[in-house]
């Protein structure tokens, strides 16, 4: 539920720590949400900071720089929002061993109605002891090593984000961005974060339980050269019929080659990749409130009930379900896809 606010409410303050190394997704990604939320809304919602430890230029670890200010330059308890930003391990190491980084982010952890990370940026929240007992998340690569360095907080291999009381922690990336869309959306509603989406042309906005490993990508990365570019078009033509004998002719092959190839290759038959990737759409349209009757054209259903049939058989839970525990924040881990 929303938060509410007075008419003209003073703009909440959002400080992203950033360091030398560090991604400059991670750091640009949130900033750019924050930021939009004033012009979809209309009014001053959010002032974004940028921190480091001394202030002054820092190097990203990519081919750019952020002019930023010193962490002594905004008091923790002026602070409504904290993330830090991940980046390289020798960035992260330096940012660990820097004692008045360590006060501060410990003090503003307090104070702030919502503190956390984004990516690698879990593992100097592990360092400052701000994640025992907690459920969070980091980018997959890095999750063994957070469940190692931080063995009392449930490390969520999977999630994209995840929200555990005060804490937000997030994946790798791109997915900082969507963290920051739910934040939005708890501070001033859906239509806000969705407008922002569609001012930032995202495909979807994505839920933190979705997995971090998107069907398409990961059909995509197992599929042999003929198959890759047919996975992008069916994704693209889910509301049309994509039986065997349509899919051959699109990649010019007999439908007894291609169904030979395109299992082997991809270790799924077509219609189990068409019918994931048709209900995994189904999930984001759910999420939006639009209604089963609404959805099933727009996935390759000829009725909701076929619809709802398949999503049970495969996530074990009625769409409606689903729609329900979606709202009250309550979804879980993902379905990991097979």
């Amino acid at each position: 539920m929303a938060r509410s606010f007075p008419p003209s409410p003073k703009p909440l303050n959002v400080a992203i720590l950033a360091f030398d190394g560090c991604q400059v997704l991670d750091v640009a990604g949130p900033a750019m949400v924050f930021e939009a939320a004033n012009n979809a809304s209309g009014a001053a919602r959010y002032k974004v900071h940028i921190l480091s430890s001394k202030g002054g230029t820092v190097r990203t670890n990519s081919a750019v720089a952020l002019v930023t200010k010193a962490l002594e330059t905004l008091a923790p308890r002026a602070i409504d929002t904290f993330l830090i930003a991940g980046g390289d391990r020798s960035g992260l190491q330096m940012l660990k061993a820097d004692v008045s980084v360590r006060k501060w982010v410990i003090q503003t952890s307090t104070k702030a109605r919502r503190y956390g990370s984004i990516c690698t940026g879990a593992f100097a929240l592990a360092h400052f002891a701000l994640l025992s007992g907690k459920r969070v998340a980091t980018h997959w690569s890095a999750c063994s090593d957070l469940a190692e360095l931080c063995p009392d907080a449930c490390v969520d291999a999977h999630a994209l984000f995840v929200n555990d009381g005060r804490l937000w922690t997030s994946a790798g990336v791109t997915t900082g961005m969507d963290m920051s869309l739910a934040m939005v959306a708890s501070d001033f509603g859906e239509a806000v974060a969705n407008a922002i989406a569609k001012r930032l042309v995202l495909y979807a906005r994505r839920p933190g339980y979705q997995s971090q490993f998107s069907p398409v990508l990961s059909a995509q990365s197992h599929a042999a050269a003929p198959f890759v570019d047919l996975i992008d078009w069916i994704r693209e033509n889910l509301a049309k019929p994509l039986n065997v004998q349509r899919l051959a002719a699109r990649v010019s092959m007999s439908e007894r080659t291609f169904l030979r190839h395109f299992t082997r290759s991809l270790g799924m038959t077509p219609a189990r990749l068409v019918e994931m990737l048709r209900l995994d759409l189904t999930r984001v349209y759910l999420a939006t409130g639009m209604s089963l009757k609404e959805i099933a054209p727009k996935v390759g259903y000829p009725s909701s009930t076929q619809l709802s049939r398949a999503f049970g058989r495969r996530f074990g839970m009625t769409p409606m379900l689903f729609r329900e525990l979606h709202e009250r924040g309550d979804c879980g881990g993902p379905v990991t896809e097979s």
